[in-house]
């Protein structure tokens, strides 16, 4: 269980600037989207307390900031146009091989 808050907890995590780009992309929902963020950022940080009372704080949090900051550039490349250079994709794919390094030696 404390595994599965911590994933929801690093989707969550890809809400709040997911949220702050929709309130900035489309003026007209801003008040929803920052509503989007805040949300966002309060289950992230709940969930991730949920996690961290079992499993250690440093790997929760890199983690948590892994699924965060990967799936938010995802959503960058998929829906924004932001770039997919080669060199991006590499540093990105490093994060991921440490957020699942650090599950696998916990």
């Amino acid at each position: 269980m404390p595994w599965l808050c911590l994933i929801f907890a690093g989707l969550f995590e890809i809400g709040w600037p997911l949220g702050f780009k929709l309130a900035d992309t489309y003026p007209r929902y801003f008040y929803h989207s920052i509503i989007l963020a805040v949300a966002s950022m309060a289950l992230s940080g709940y969930l991730l307390y949920l996690a961290q009372k079992s499993i250690p704080i440093g790997t929760a949090y890199v983690i948590w900031t892994g699924i965060g900051a990967v799936g938010t550039v995802i959503l960058g490349i998929c829906f924004f146009g932001d770039s997919s250079s080669l060199l991006r994709l590499l540093f990105v794919s490093l994060i991921l091989i440490g957020v699942v390094g650090l599950k696998c030696v916990h």
